[in-house]
């Protein structure tokens, strides 16, 4: 298989894991948000349960909020000798809305320390027909530093820094910046790499995300890119998983719109992939939302790079992308009720929490 292979379709990328992990020799790693407690997430189980009976070091992270406190589901890999760990488990207490909002939503695979797997996918039956963006590589550069994070993460995996000003160093290698966010409001790294490849662009700016919330700076660099002749277009999913943020979303559409942004929506299913392509030159593949939520209270993984060999094939994604897309309709959106106006203003507030 080639160095680096992009997938949109989760059956292939599930069946391309799987591949991986039966043929493993020596070690599984995974971070997740989502491991399903259904079809898919037992045939995810089972598959590492008879590496962990062959020896294979398996070691798992998955989070309370996305995967569920409880490690039953997991026990048959535990009693093979697998580590599972479950980052922050809920609290009922005062720091309810603070603390327990901050969750681990990195996607992350690492197989015999020579495959890995990076992007927006979750393991679960729930996604199989959504289209995402995930990015698998046997480039040993790049390996280096997907191991050095996952070793990172699960090292330690309990660790709470949101009242501090924290970071993590970014992970270069060639021309590949690797950004490791975590919950903060001071320092939100992957927010601020963007706003300034938004604001260096030249030429065009494309965003696929499923939840479309951005903050005002990204509003207003989107918003200047257009107004400077950029082709600026931000695709995200015509009905989400997740409702109320389309309703928010309604609120900046109309003002996006006028400042020149191109608004389109995925009608073929829902649309989870998390990309960005700059000039047809320089990429990323997250975990990250375009949204509060996921620059501000979680922990992401953003993959930044030119390798030359991905441009075509991304190009190839997002175009297909837009191929079952319907552009965002202004008359439309001017018609709208007051009760939805309203809807919008009331709900606005909350908007750092979805």
């Amino acid at each position: 298989m080639d160095k680096y292979k992009i997938f949109d379709d989760n059956l292939v990328l599930f069946n391309s894991i799987l591949n991986d992990i039966r043929a493993a020799k020596q070690s599984v790693w995974i971070e997740i948000y989502r491991f399903g407690k259904d079809a898919m997430g037992e045939k995810f189980r089972m598959a590492l349960e008879e590496k962990a009976k062959e020896g294979v070091e398996i070691k798992i992270l998955v989070d309370a909020w996305g995967t569920g406190a409880e490690t039953s589901f997991f026990e048959p890999l535990i009693k093979q000798g697998a580590e599972v760990r479950v980052y922050r488990k809920m609290k009922l207490d005062k720091s309810f809305l603070s603390k327990n909002h901050c969750r681990n939503h990195r996607k992350l695979f690492v197989i015999d320390e020579s495959i890995g797997y990076i992007g927006s996918t979750n393991i679960t039956a729930y996604c199989l027909n959504w289209r995402e963006l995930n990015l698998r590589t046997t480039d040993e550069d790049l390996l280096s530093i997907l191991r050095r994070s996952f070793k990172d993460s699960f090292r330690s995996f309990e660790r709470y820094s949101f009242n501090k000003i924290g970071t993590k160093r970014d992970l270069h290698v060639g021309d590949w910046v690797f950004i490791q966010d975590i919950p903060t409001i001071y320092r939100q790294k992957i927010k601020t790499k963007y706003e300034r490849l938004i604001s260096k662009a030249k030429k065009e700016i494309i965003i696929e995300t499923p939840y479309f919330l951005p903050g005002h700076v990204l509003r207003k660099q989107l918003s200047e890119a257009a107004q400077r002749g950029v082709n600026v277009i931000v695709v995200s999913p015509i009905h989400s998983d997740v409702h109320v943020v389309d309703i928010i979303r309604r609120h900046y559409l109309g003002g996006l719109h006028q400042a020149g942004v191109k608004l389109y929506f995925y009608t073929a299913g829902n649309l989870h992939a998390k990309g960005v392509m700059i000039d047809q030159e320089l990429f990323s593949i997250s975990s990250a939302n375009f949204d509060y939520r996921s620059f501000r209270y979680q922990y992401e993984l953003a993959l930044i790079g030119k390798e030359p060999s991905l441009i075509a094939p991304l190009r190839e994604h997002f175009d297909s992308t837009l191929k079952y897309c319907n552009s965002f309709d202004f008359p439309k959106w001017k018609r709208r009720s007051t009760i939805d106006k309203i809807i919008e203003c009331i709900l606005l507030p909350f908007r750092y929490l979805f």
